[in-house]
């Protein structure tokens, strides 16, 4: 989704050496209305770098927090928000040609792109440059594999990686039957038919992560899926479910999707529901800090600021360091 640009952020996307401002972080750090007031103060325009919430109508679960794009009256321009359908399947390759087409129109009109998000593969991806190649369905593949556990999968995938010398898949992405088919998929025609590869360049950004403590992090992923729940989330799946989205489509987003598309087809308890899901997002967070991590040691720097500070303490350090 893109909102007209009212502001000037010609002087702050040409003025400096770095193309673009990266804000990552977990869940529940706060990050997206970082990048909103950081962007009100530039100018900028914010990418999204998550992987669901390019899904139309599925706005609850994966958390657009929406009203976070409006910072003192002004709606900060937004981009690769609900693009897509839900009950499709939206990848890296998409998101790499999505990610480069927005960002070359921002650029080209003058203004900064700030990108921002917790999905550590796609940031990964269009910093570091990654050459992708579209991959297919293969049928037969997804026909032969369809009754393998999850654990068959990922030893399946663990081979292929090592024949392919492959670093390009988030293994711990891969939670489910669904999402390891489609690695295992991706890996099998990478390794049989090689294609001519997307070149992508890398892009010189400066990045900041946004550092909350874990036991607040804790706290507000229970206290935020609770709001969520009061706040018709299980409406809003059940709605997916009655529009004729089959339940695994929606299984297959995992988190939120996953549990309380669970509950709504009889598998689970409220209560079971609930607990499950909690852990699940605490496992979440705790991924996306050690990708966050991971990237440090394979070179980026990250510049962290303390999720406590007041926002225009926050953005006063990140003005400083930009």
């Amino acid at each position: 989704m893109k909102n007209e640009h009212t502001g000037d952020g010609t002087a702050a996307g040409a003025a400096f050496g770095k193309r673009m401002i990266t804000i990552l972080g977990p869940t529940a750090s706060g990050k997206t209305d970082l990048a909103a007031h950081l962007a009100a103060r530039l100018g900028a325009e914010i990418i999204s770098a998550d992987s669901r919430q390019v899904y139309r109508g599925m706005d609850i679960g994966t958390g657009k927090d929406l009203a976070d794009y409006t910072v003192e009256g002004h709606t900060v321009p937004y981009h690769l928000i609900d693009i897509c359908e839900p009950g499709t399947k939206y990848n890296l390759f998409r998101y790499q040609q999505d990610f480069l087409d927005c960002y070359e129109d921002i650029r080209n009109r003058g203004v900064l792109p700030i990108l921002c998000g917790g999905t550590g593969l796609y940031i990964e991806a269009v910093l570091k440059g990654y050459s992708l190649s579209p991959v297919p369905q293969n049928p037969g593949l997804r026909k032969a594999l369809e009754d393998k556990s999850l654990e068959e999968l990922t030893a399946m995938l663990v081979e292929l990686k090592a024949k392919n010398h492959s670093v390009m898949h988030n293994k711990t992405d891969v939670d489910s039957c669904q999402r390891a088919i489609r690695a295992i998929e991706i890996e099998t025609y990478n390794l049989t038919k090689p294609t001519e590869e997307r070149q992508c360049p890398p892009i010189d950004s400066l990045i900041i992560g946004v550092d909350i403590d874990r036991e607040a992090r804790r706290r507000k992923i229970t206290s935020r899926l609770k709001a969520r729940l009061e706040e018709g989330m299980i409406a809003e799946i059940g709605g997916l479910l009655k529009r004729g989205i089959p339940a695994e489509d929606l299984i297959y987003y995992g988190l939120e999707y996953k549990f309380v598309t669970e509950h709504l087809i009889g598998k689970l308890s409220y209560d079971e529901m609930f607990r499950q899901l909690e852990i699940a997002i605490h496992q979440f967070a705790k991924r996306q800090m050690t990708w966050f991590r991971g990237m440090e040691r394979r070179g980026f720097t990250i510049h962290w600021v303390n999720a406590a500070q007041k926002m225009e303490d926050k953005v006063e350090e990140i003005m400083n360091l930009w």
